[in-house]
């Protein structure tokens, strides 16, 4: 087994960054997910959101990689989050729901409000292989690697978010109109400019909610 763990400092309000993290895809920086479509979204007894997403990533096998290992080399992720205003945290868990007996990665992020009014980012990642045929260690030790780049290009497509967020804010006060058209405009964007589809439209009703 390969663990990981890494914080990061926001210097954006803990409302901006996780309406940013729930509408960081489809970005330039996320090529490889394919779709992202809630299941489902309720409001607890204690007043905090739970959202369930189902997420398709594609990727590539390395070339030292036993021929017939994955049918095919994508992956179905489940998310499942948690929103506390309140406290102002998310608590967020995904985990790959095929491939299993290869590599089972299982990853926990929170971002968390911290007293001068920023975000504090964590993220802890488990790798574990049962694959077996002496290439257990190997399989964890590239996955480990790979996790280590998407990690950095999962936070720059979530400051890229953050980015369109200000200017569609500062759009809107200086225009009127909606922030959420400005988002929207950028989205489709880059939807028609890779094979990224069937994300959820970001709403004014949702960016509330974070």
């Amino acid at each position: 087994m390969k663990l990981f763990a890494q914080s990061f400092l926001y210097d954006d309000p803990w409302s901006i960054v996780s309406l940013a993290f729930f509408l960081r895809y489809p970005n330039p920086y996320a090529s490889h997910v394919a779709s992202c479509d809630v299941i489902s979204r309720e409001f607890t007894s204690s007043g905090t959101l739970v959202t369930t997403r189902l997420i398709l990533k594609k990727g590539s096998l390395p070339k030292w990689a036993p021929r017939g290992l994955m049918p095919k080399a994508e992956s179905w992720i489940l998310e499942e989050s948690e929103v506390d205003p309140v406290n102002g945290s998310v608590r967020c868990t995904t985990k790959n729901l095929d491939h299993v007996k290869v590599m089972r990665v299982e990853e926990h992020v929170t971002f968390q409000r911290t007293e001068d009014n920023k975000t504090l980012q964590r993220t802890e990642a488990r790798f574990k292989s049962n694959f077996g045929w002496g290439l257990t260690k190997r399989i964890e030790s590239h996955s480990l690697e790979r996790f280590k780049a998407n990690v950095k290009r999962s936070r720059e497509g979530v400051s890229l978010i953050l980015n369109l967020i200000r200017q569609a804010r500062q759009q809107a006060l200086t225009m009127g109109g909606s922030s959420s058209s400005f988002l929207d405009s950028h989205r489709h964007s880059w939807e028609s400019s890779s094979t990224v589809h069937q994300f959820p439209e970001s709403t004014d009703q949702e960016a509330q909610h974070k």
